[in-house]
């Protein structure tokens, strides 16, 4: 089957159930609460970072892993150029861009100085079509630009 067999509406209703989970993903980080990021994926869904070695894998893992991240972290992801690819009925993937902006060390109160993304990149997602509902079975972390995780009133970054 080739995308052109797709029915043109359930094409894009996929397409736009995709692009909202990686919304979704980034309101969870930055807004939201960080350990119901891994609702978002299958239960054998996958996170990983080929930079460094890092993989998590299941919803527990993913769980743990985004639930770690640090309570004073202040973080705006920008995603865009969300192209989504409808492969097949049940199975789709997406290239996203972003920039982070993040710092740890925050308290609430007056806003912080303006600062340079952190990280520039891209993500490579799949996704999975599970009892109906569109999920992340995988996300590629691609990052060409990086930078320590700087932390308000130190005077040595943390690594990135």
């Amino acid at each position: 089957m080739t995308t052109h067999d797709l029915d043109p509406t359930a094409c894009l209703l996929a397409e736009r159930s995709c692009e909202r989970l990686v919304l979704e993903l980034v309101r969870r980080l930055d807004l939201g609460d960080p350990r119901t990021v891994c609702d978002l994926f299958t239960p054998d869904g996958v996170w990983e970072w080929p930079y460094d070695g890092r993989r998590i894998e299941g919803r527990e893992a993913l769980r743990a892993y985004f639930g770690s991240r640090p309570a004073d972290r202040l973080s705006r992801r920008m995603c865009t150029n969300i192209l989504v690819t409808v492969d097949s009925p049940d199975t789709a993937s997406a290239t996203t861009y972003f920039a982070t902006y993040r710092v740890d060390g925050y308290t609430e109160g007056a806003p912080i100085p303006p600062r340079l993304p952190a990280n520039i990149g891209h993500y490579e997602d799949t996704f999975r079509k599970v009892d109906g509902v569109w999920l992340i079975a995988t996300r590629t972390l691609v990052l060409p630009f990086g930078a320590p995780k700087e932390r308000l009133n130190a005077t040595v970054p943390q690594s990135v």
